[in-house]
């Protein structure tokens, strides 16, 4: 009876996806704040990327697109931070973590390696998609967009927010299932 009682909770209605994923989208609108006065250690620390993920692997790929998506566009509608073609990029990026985190996370078997399989798939992925919308982006500007410029903003400037994804994205997923937060896993 027990156990039936924790598989209910553990299901995860409309309701508490929306409330999760709530919570993802106000995350993602503050956690920048805590880097904000120092923007070149916002962009290397990646704060936006992290909710985003966190809702895929939580709340599922729909869920984690959205939050994903929303999440920059609506923070530069609000404070005006990114610039506008920073969040457009962004929003496609972000919305392919929280697609391919949910979406990997829910159909690989449940090995000790989905989270990091699922993790990397959708940082990778997410990546190349921020440069083929930078780059088709790049040219309604009338600038360009070299494979340097990519390296640059997808790997190096990004590498201290790439280690502190592998390390602390695992942890929170690990601990949100094991004190039965994580939904529908």
């Amino acid at each position: 009876m027990n156990n039936a009682a924790t598989a209910t909770a553990r299901t995860a209605s409309p309701v508490r996806k929306l409330t999760y994923s709530a919570l993802f989208l106000a995350l993602a609108m503050v956690l920048p704040f805590l880097t904000g006065q120092i923007p070149e250690i916002g962009s290397m620390l990646c704060p936006m990327h992290i909710p985003a993920l966190l809702c895929g692997f939580m709340c599922g790929w729909p869920w984690g697109l959205a939050v994903g998506f929303i999440s920059p566009l609506l923070r530069s509608m609000i404070f005006g931070m990114p610039p506008v073609w920073v969040a457009i990029a962004m929003a496609f990026e972000m919305a392919t973590y929280g697609a391919i985190a949910g979406l990997l996370y829910r159909k690989l078997p449940k090995t000790g390696w989905r989270i990091y399989v699922s993790l990397i798939s959708a940082m990778v992925a997410g990546r190349l998609v921020w440069g083929l919308v930078k780059f088709l982006l790049t040219g309604l500007q009338g600038t360009e967009f070299s494979l340097a410029l990519f390296l640059s903003g997808a790997v190096t400037t990004a590498i201290p927010g790439i280690i502190l994804q592998l390390i602390l994205i695992p942890i929170f997923v690990v601990v949100m299932e094991r004190t039965n937060m994580a939904l529908d896993v």
